[in-house]
């Protein structure tokens, strides 16, 4: 199997470890890539955003798979384009992508295949700001959630207690012609839940957690994703199973039922709230940097697993498998990161082990550089959560990159058992009702993205 990946980012070049790693593909490309994907995989030059030139590489370099990484080439219709073109992609069409393209539409989804999450209030102008967050607060006011209504390569969401900031941030997205969702604030623990699906059959992988947040403690602006971990200690028994049966399942089938199918990486942010679970978000591809703590423990072979999504065949495919024990990925983040990240700096110990490129470009004389915000995430694997973490910070302390950023707190919460989920769950998997046709079960602030 001749397999085309397309994206720049850590990602994607987790994506190519896991695909290198599986016998049935016989060659791998990466395009456009970055410096550590160059490593493992041959690279080609593409515009993301344009489903024409997606669709004439993926022809030309002879592609039996194409996977398809990040969000933007998938609202524009990628998929579309490479499966107009004969051949196979693992990725949702472009109408199916509004799932995450379109917040408000998604809500339309789950008020229609009744799939819990927080109430949510459109917002037009300033006016109705006030009033949604009027509604939202209640009577003691707060947080807020306000959430730009479109893209925004995990950035878009402001969750806080001030009110101005709120306001802030709202109307600069309406200012900038953008549409504004207005949500409740869910208390409880997040968890991110990735789910392959060839539009009726879903196959869920282990539960992960990120961390949103620039800083240690949560605090600090909104980022794409600080680090990540999995799997969860602390999650409650039950958890995948009452997530397929109440949210990944029927959101596919009400995908299916509007003569939309979602096929691809359905990826369900979740919030385990007191009074149960919601859904934060739905992503339409596999969320950076959750992929690059997943990936790892999945024993099963990649390529095959996607080309079955893929083609509709899932429901043959074999269950998956699981290797012991947990990852953690710790990013090293340019200076300036998230407003205004410094590139063009020197990396060194970026070819080290466990390290995943996610903003990097190599220069005319071979020197691997700083090309964006998130530069490395470095990851490990242990025997537990702890033996894991230890073992990506001291792979963190091998690489150097000027006036770097990270957190040094990513996975201790759940290594010191400071987080609690909401018990056993009593929902549909718990009391023994059966999932959706089709489902088969896999293996503390709200930061929405």
């Amino acid at each position: 199997m001749r397999v085309l990946v397309i994206g720049s980012g850590a990602r994607e070049h987790a994506l190519c470890v896991a695909l290198r790693d599986d016998p049935a593909v016989t060659a791998l490309a990466c395009a456009p890539g970055n410096a550590g994907t160059r490593a493992i995989a041959e690279a080609a030059d593409v515009d993301v955003a344009d489903p024409v030139a997606v669709a004439a590489l993926a022809a030309g370099w002879g592609a039996d798979l194409v996977v398809v990484g990040p969000e933007v080439p998938l609202v524009a219709g990628a998929a579309d384009a490479v499966r107009d073109a004969g051949i196979a992609c693992f990725g949702p069409s472009a109408q199916a992508a509004q799932l995450e393209a379109s917040k408000s539409s998604a809500k339309h989804v789950m008020a229609a295949a009744g799939v819990p999450t927080a109430r949510s209030w459109p917002v037009g102008g300033p006016a109705e700001l006030e009033t949604a967050l009027d509604e939202a607060g209640g009577v003691g006011g707060g947080p807020y959630v306000v959430k730009d209504d479109g893209l925004a390569a995990g950035k878009g969401v402001v969750v806080t207690p001030d009110r101005d900031a709120a306001v802030a941030h709202g109307r600069r997205v309406l200012d900038a012609g953008g549409a504004v969702l207005v949500e409740e604030y869910l208390d409880g623990p997040e968890v991110s839940l990735f789910a392959v699906t060839d539009g009726t059959t879903v196959l869920p992988l282990v539960p992960a957690q990120d961390a949103k947040r620039r800083d240690d403690g949560d605090a600090g602006p909104n980022t794409g994703g600080m680090g990540a971990y999995a799997p969860l200690p602390w999650a409650p028994p039950g958890l995948v199973e009452e997530v397929l049966a109440t949210v990944l399942q029927p959101t596919v089938d009400e995908m299916r039922r509007r003569g939309e199918p979602f096929s691809g990486l359905l990826y369900a942010g979740l919030a385990l709230t007191s009074r149960g679970v919601r859904v934060v978000e739905f992503n339409a591809r596999f969320g950076d940097p959750e992929t690059q703590v997943v990936l790892p423990l999945l024993a099963t072979p990649l390529a095959g697993l996607l080309h079955a999504a893929a083609t509709g065949t899932l429901a043959d495919h074999p269950p998956l498998r699981w290797r012991p024990g947990a990852a953690v990925t710790v990013v090293v983040a340019a200076s300036g990161y998230p407003e205004r990240p410094r590139t063009g700096d020197p990396v060194t110990g970026a070819d080290g082990p466990g390290v995943l490129h996610a903003g990097t470009a190599l220069t005319a004389g071979g020197t691997v550089v700083s090309a964006g915000g998130r530069v490395l995430a470095v990851t490990a694997v242990g025997d537990d959560l702890a033996a894991a973490r230890q073992r990506a910070y001291e792979r963190v302390a091998g690489v150097r990159l000027a006036d770097a950023h990270w957190r040094t707190d990513i996975a201790l919460a759940a290594v010191e058992g400071r987080i609690t989920g909401p018990g056993p769950l009593q929902g549909p998997a718990a009391s023994g009702r059966a999932v959706g046709a089709g489902g088969r079960a896999g293996g503390p602030s709200t930061s929405p993205r």
